[in-house]
Protein backbone atom coordinates (compact mmCIF):
# COMPACT_ATOMS: atom_id res chain seq x y z
CA UNK A 1 0.00 0.00 0.00
CA UNK A 2 1.51 3.53 -0.85
CA UNK A 3 0.51 6.70 -0.07
CA UNK A 4 0.86 9.40 -2.37
CA UNK A 5 1.32 12.73 -1.56
CA UNK A 6 0.98 16.19 -3.59
CA UNK A 7 4.28 16.61 -5.09
CA UNK A 8 3.94 13.12 -6.47
CA UNK A 9 5.90 11.13 -3.95
CA UNK A 10 5.21 8.06 -2.24
CA UNK A 11 6.27 6.41 1.44
CA UNK A 12 5.66 2.71 1.58
CA UNK A 13 4.35 2.00 5.12
CA UNK A 14 5.69 -0.48 6.93
CA UNK A 15 9.17 0.67 5.53
CA UNK A 16 11.76 -0.74 8.10
CA UNK A 17 14.43 1.82 6.58
CA UNK A 18 14.50 4.65 9.59
CA UNK A 19 14.15 2.14 12.06
CA UNK A 20 17.76 0.67 10.81
CA UNK A 21 19.20 3.53 10.35
CA UNK A 22 18.05 4.95 14.29
CA UNK A 23 19.58 1.58 15.77
CA UNK A 24 23.01 2.20 13.65
CA UNK A 25 22.95 5.32 15.07
CA UNK A 26 22.20 4.04 18.33
CA UNK A 27 25.09 1.95 18.25
CA UNK A 28 27.40 4.01 17.43
CA UNK A 29 26.48 6.71 19.88
CA UNK A 30 26.70 4.01 22.67
CA UNK A 31 30.25 2.82 21.63
CA UNK A 32 31.28 6.18 21.46
CA UNK A 33 30.35 6.73 25.29
CA UNK A 34 31.56 3.03 25.89
CA UNK A 35 34.38 3.39 24.59
CA UNK A 36 36.84 5.53 27.41
CA UNK A 37 35.45 3.58 29.95
CA UNK A 38 36.57 0.61 27.67
CA UNK A 39 39.81 1.46 27.05
CA UNK A 40 40.63 2.67 31.06
CA UNK A 41 39.46 -0.70 31.54
CA UNK A 42 41.57 -2.61 29.28
CA UNK A 43 44.68 -0.32 30.07
CA UNK A 44 44.21 0.37 33.92
CA UNK A 45 42.92 -3.14 34.83
CA UNK A 46 42.87 -5.83 32.20
CA UNK A 47 46.75 -4.63 31.05
CA UNK A 48 47.65 -4.95 34.56
CA UNK A 49 46.44 -8.09 36.01
CA UNK A 50 47.67 -9.99 32.78
CA UNK A 51 51.09 -8.85 33.55
CA UNK A 52 51.28 -9.63 36.99
CA UNK A 53 50.17 -13.48 36.17
CA UNK A 54 53.17 -13.69 33.86
CA UNK A 55 55.33 -11.50 36.21
CA UNK A 56 54.79 -14.36 38.57
CA UNK A 57 56.48 -16.22 36.33
CA UNK A 58 59.46 -14.74 36.72
CA UNK A 59 62.61 -13.44 38.55
CA UNK A 60 61.95 -9.87 37.97
CA UNK A 61 64.27 -7.29 39.49
CA UNK A 62 64.00 -3.84 39.10
CA UNK A 63 67.06 -2.96 37.51
CA UNK A 64 68.31 -5.97 34.82
CA UNK A 65 66.58 -8.24 32.65
CA UNK A 66 63.78 -10.75 34.08
CA UNK A 67 64.27 -14.26 34.27
CA UNK A 68 61.68 -17.09 33.78
CA UNK A 69 61.95 -19.54 36.69
CA UNK A 70 58.14 -20.98 36.20
CA UNK A 71 56.62 -22.09 39.26
CA UNK A 72 59.64 -21.14 42.10
CA UNK A 73 57.72 -18.23 43.47
CA UNK A 74 55.09 -19.86 44.16
CA UNK A 75 56.96 -22.87 45.46
CA UNK A 76 59.11 -20.54 47.69
CA UNK A 77 55.94 -18.78 49.23
CA UNK A 78 54.46 -22.34 50.48
CA UNK A 79 57.59 -24.29 51.71
CA UNK A 80 60.34 -22.08 52.48
CA UNK A 81 58.95 -18.21 53.19
CA UNK A 82 58.13 -18.31 56.93
CA UNK A 83 57.01 -14.49 56.68
CA UNK A 84 54.34 -15.67 53.64
CA UNK A 85 53.16 -18.32 56.52
CA UNK A 86 52.85 -15.78 58.92
CA UNK A 87 51.29 -13.30 56.81
CA UNK A 88 48.60 -15.54 55.67
CA UNK A 89 47.72 -16.35 59.37
CA UNK A 90 47.85 -12.88 60.44
CA UNK A 91 45.35 -12.28 57.44
CA UNK A 92 42.96 -15.02 58.26
CA UNK A 93 42.78 -14.42 61.99
CA UNK A 94 42.25 -10.61 60.99
CA UNK A 95 38.99 -11.85 58.64
CA UNK A 96 37.84 -14.32 61.06
CA UNK A 97 37.52 -11.40 63.69
CA UNK A 98 36.99 -8.50 62.46
CA UNK A 99 34.07 -9.56 59.78
CA UNK A 100 31.63 -11.02 62.69
CA UNK A 101 31.98 -7.97 64.57
CA UNK A 102 31.74 -5.27 61.80
CA UNK A 103 28.38 -7.40 60.77
CA UNK A 104 26.95 -7.77 64.42
CA UNK A 105 28.10 -4.03 65.18
CA UNK A 106 26.48 -2.43 62.24
CA UNK A 107 23.55 -4.55 62.55
CA UNK A 108 22.96 -4.05 66.29
CA UNK A 109 22.85 -0.53 65.61
CA UNK A 110 20.91 -0.25 62.63
CA UNK A 111 18.09 -2.06 64.55
CA UNK A 112 18.97 0.27 67.03
CA UNK A 113 18.10 3.67 65.54
CA UNK A 114 15.54 2.18 63.76
CA UNK A 115 12.21 4.75 62.91
CA UNK A 116 11.38 4.82 66.68
CA UNK A 117 14.56 6.73 67.25
CA UNK A 118 14.30 10.33 67.76
CA UNK A 119 17.09 12.15 65.75
CA UNK A 120 17.95 8.64 63.79
CA UNK A 121 19.19 11.00 60.71
CA UNK A 122 21.57 12.76 62.72
CA UNK A 123 22.91 8.91 64.41
CA UNK A 124 23.12 7.39 60.98
CA UNK A 125 25.66 10.80 60.06
CA UNK A 126 27.22 10.23 63.32
CA UNK A 127 28.70 6.46 62.76
CA UNK A 128 29.00 6.99 59.42
CA UNK A 129 31.99 9.97 59.58
CA UNK A 130 34.74 7.66 60.42
CA UNK A 131 33.87 5.71 57.31
CA UNK A 132 34.66 8.37 55.16
CA UNK A 133 37.09 10.19 57.08
CA UNK A 134 40.82 9.55 56.03
CA UNK A 135 41.94 5.86 57.24
CA UNK A 136 45.58 7.15 58.19
CA UNK A 137 44.37 10.16 59.89
CA UNK A 138 42.36 7.53 61.59
CA UNK A 139 45.24 5.17 62.32
CA UNK A 140 47.63 8.13 63.80
CA UNK A 141 44.91 8.98 66.04
CA UNK A 142 44.58 5.12 67.29
CA UNK A 143 48.19 4.74 67.72
CA UNK A 144 48.38 8.20 69.75
CA UNK A 145 45.27 6.49 72.12
CA UNK A 146 47.40 3.18 72.37
CA UNK A 147 50.97 4.27 73.32
CA UNK A 148 51.96 3.88 77.08
CA UNK A 149 51.01 7.03 78.40
CA UNK A 150 48.42 7.42 76.40
CA UNK A 151 44.81 8.25 76.80
CA UNK A 152 43.56 4.39 77.50
CA UNK A 153 47.02 3.86 79.44
CA UNK A 154 45.83 6.93 81.59
CA UNK A 155 42.07 5.87 82.09
CA UNK A 156 43.09 2.16 83.34
CA UNK A 157 45.64 3.92 85.40
CA UNK A 158 43.27 6.21 87.17
CA UNK A 159 40.43 3.25 87.00
CA UNK A 160 42.44 0.44 87.95
CA UNK A 161 45.16 1.71 89.07
CA UNK A 162 47.13 -0.36 86.87
CA UNK A 163 48.91 0.27 83.41
CA UNK A 164 47.14 -1.05 80.18
CA UNK A 165 48.64 -3.92 77.87
CA UNK A 166 51.18 -2.35 75.68
CA UNK A 167 48.90 -2.76 72.57
CA UNK A 168 51.18 -1.93 69.76
CA UNK A 169 54.56 -3.82 71.20
CA UNK A 170 52.59 -7.05 72.30
CA UNK A 171 52.75 -10.03 70.31
CA UNK A 172 49.46 -10.98 71.97
CA UNK A 173 47.56 -7.47 71.73
CA UNK A 174 49.30 -6.00 68.03
CA UNK A 175 46.57 -7.91 65.82
CA UNK A 176 43.66 -7.08 68.23
CA UNK A 177 44.45 -3.42 68.66
CA UNK A 178 44.67 -3.39 64.72
CA UNK A 179 41.15 -5.23 64.25
CA UNK A 180 39.45 -2.98 66.89
CA UNK A 181 40.55 0.51 64.77
CA UNK A 182 39.34 -1.30 61.79
CA UNK A 183 35.91 -2.02 63.11
CA UNK A 184 35.61 1.21 64.61
CA UNK A 185 36.86 2.70 60.84
CA UNK A 186 34.78 0.33 58.99
CA UNK A 187 31.00 -0.34 60.78
CA UNK A 188 29.49 3.18 59.41
CA UNK A 189 29.32 1.48 55.81
CA UNK A 190 27.07 -1.47 56.87
CA UNK A 191 25.07 0.57 59.41
CA UNK A 192 23.48 2.52 56.36
CA UNK A 193 22.90 -0.42 54.17
CA UNK A 194 21.52 -2.60 57.05
CA UNK A 195 19.58 0.56 58.08
CA UNK A 196 18.12 1.17 54.69
CA UNK A 197 17.07 -2.31 54.39
CA UNK A 198 15.15 -2.35 57.37
CA UNK A 199 13.30 0.86 56.17
CA UNK A 200 12.12 -1.05 53.67
CA UNK A 201 10.33 -4.39 56.13
CA UNK A 202 6.36 -3.78 56.01
CA UNK A 203 5.46 -3.06 59.72
CA UNK A 204 2.31 -5.17 58.71
CA UNK A 205 4.75 -8.30 58.76
CA UNK A 206 5.76 -7.73 62.10
CA UNK A 207 2.21 -6.50 63.46
CA UNK A 208 0.86 -9.97 62.45
CA UNK A 209 3.68 -11.65 63.50
CA UNK A 210 2.99 -9.73 67.33
CA UNK A 211 -0.34 -10.47 66.77
CA UNK A 212 0.40 -14.55 66.92
CA UNK A 213 2.12 -13.92 69.99
CA UNK A 214 6.04 -13.36 68.86
CA UNK A 215 8.29 -11.34 70.83
CA UNK A 216 10.61 -9.03 69.76
CA UNK A 217 13.43 -11.12 69.56
CA UNK A 218 11.61 -13.78 67.45
CA UNK A 219 10.08 -11.10 65.32
CA UNK A 220 13.46 -10.22 64.75
CA UNK A 221 14.95 -13.55 64.01
CA UNK A 222 11.78 -15.01 62.27
CA UNK A 223 10.18 -12.23 60.47
CA UNK A 224 12.75 -9.33 59.69
CA UNK A 225 16.34 -11.00 59.72
CA UNK A 226 14.99 -13.01 56.76
CA UNK A 227 13.97 -9.96 54.41
CA UNK A 228 17.22 -8.77 55.35
CA UNK A 229 19.34 -11.21 53.69
CA UNK A 230 19.90 -10.36 50.25
CA UNK A 231 21.29 -7.21 52.47
CA UNK A 232 23.43 -9.21 54.68
CA UNK A 233 24.82 -11.04 51.93
CA UNK A 234 26.02 -7.79 50.01
CA UNK A 235 27.64 -6.69 53.08
CA UNK A 236 29.12 -9.85 54.16
CA UNK A 237 31.16 -10.37 50.37
CA UNK A 238 32.10 -6.81 50.53
CA UNK A 239 33.18 -7.01 54.11
CA UNK A 240 34.98 -10.23 53.65
CA UNK A 241 36.83 -8.83 50.22
CA UNK A 242 38.13 -5.79 51.82
CA UNK A 243 39.06 -7.44 55.22
CA UNK A 244 41.29 -9.71 52.72
CA UNK A 245 43.01 -6.33 51.61
CA UNK A 246 43.89 -4.94 55.14
CA UNK A 247 47.15 -2.96 54.77
CA UNK A 248 46.89 0.87 55.47
CA UNK A 249 46.19 0.06 59.59
CA UNK A 250 48.66 -2.25 60.05
CA UNK A 251 50.72 -0.46 58.15
CA UNK A 252 50.33 2.77 60.01
CA UNK A 253 49.75 1.42 64.03
CA UNK A 254 52.54 -1.29 63.93
CA UNK A 255 54.33 -1.40 60.89
CA UNK A 256 53.69 -5.27 60.60
CA UNK A 257 55.24 -5.76 64.25
CA UNK A 258 56.11 -6.71 66.98
CA UNK A 259 58.10 -8.65 64.65
CA UNK A 260 55.44 -10.19 62.07
CA UNK A 261 52.56 -9.96 64.11
CA UNK A 262 50.39 -7.83 62.62
CA UNK A 263 51.99 -8.67 59.05
CA UNK A 264 49.17 -9.20 56.41
CA UNK A 265 49.05 -10.22 52.75
CA UNK A 266 48.73 -6.81 50.69
CA UNK A 267 51.50 -5.76 53.67
CA UNK A 268 53.78 -8.58 52.99
CA UNK A 269 53.28 -7.84 49.20
CA UNK A 270 54.11 -4.23 49.61
CA UNK A 271 57.48 -5.05 51.12
CA UNK A 272 58.47 -7.68 48.72
CA UNK A 273 57.29 -5.32 45.48
CA UNK A 274 58.69 -2.10 46.89
CA UNK A 275 61.24 -2.80 49.56
CA UNK A 276 63.07 -5.83 48.40
CA UNK A 277 62.54 -4.68 44.93
CA UNK A 278 61.60 -8.51 43.80
CA UNK A 279 58.16 -7.91 41.40
CA UNK A 280 58.04 -11.45 40.23
CA UNK A 281 58.14 -12.22 43.68
CA UNK A 282 55.34 -9.75 45.06
CA UNK A 283 52.88 -10.62 41.67
CA UNK A 284 52.83 -14.23 42.81
CA UNK A 285 51.24 -12.95 46.50
CA UNK A 286 48.99 -10.61 44.78
CA UNK A 287 47.85 -13.82 43.25
CA UNK A 288 47.58 -16.00 46.11
CA UNK A 289 45.50 -13.69 47.52
CA UNK A 290 43.29 -12.83 44.33
CA UNK A 291 42.83 -17.06 44.37
CA UNK A 292 41.98 -17.06 48.41
CA UNK A 293 39.62 -14.22 47.75
CA UNK A 294 37.80 -15.87 44.69
CA UNK A 295 37.49 -19.25 46.22
CA UNK A 296 35.56 -17.87 48.98
CA UNK A 297 33.33 -15.54 47.18
CA UNK A 298 32.51 -17.59 44.97
CA UNK A 299 31.05 -20.30 48.03
CA UNK A 300 29.22 -17.81 49.16
CA UNK A 301 27.77 -17.34 45.66
CA UNK A 302 26.87 -20.77 45.68
CA UNK A 303 25.98 -21.04 49.38
CA UNK A 304 23.41 -17.85 49.45
CA UNK A 305 20.49 -20.29 47.59
CA UNK A 306 20.22 -22.00 51.11
CA UNK A 307 19.68 -18.88 52.72
CA UNK A 308 19.41 -15.31 51.07
CA UNK A 309 15.52 -14.86 50.02
CA UNK A 310 15.03 -11.91 47.69
CA UNK A 311 11.22 -12.53 47.44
Amino acid sequence: MALTGSVGGSVTAGSSSAPTGTRRGDGRAATAFLLPGAIGFVVFTAFPIAASLVMSFFDWPVLGSPKFIGLQNFVELFTTDPVFKSALLNTTVFVVLYVPINLVLSMSLAVWISPRIVGRRYYRVLFFIPAVTPMVGNAVVFALLYTPNGLIDSTFVSLFGVHAPNFLGSDSWALPAVVLMSVWQGFGYNLLVFSAALDAVPPSLTEAAAIDGAGPARQFFSVVLPLLSPSLFFATVLTLISSFQVFVQPYILTGGGPGNATTTLVMYLYQSGFQFFRLGFAAAIAWVLFIIIMVITGVQFLGQKKWVHYD
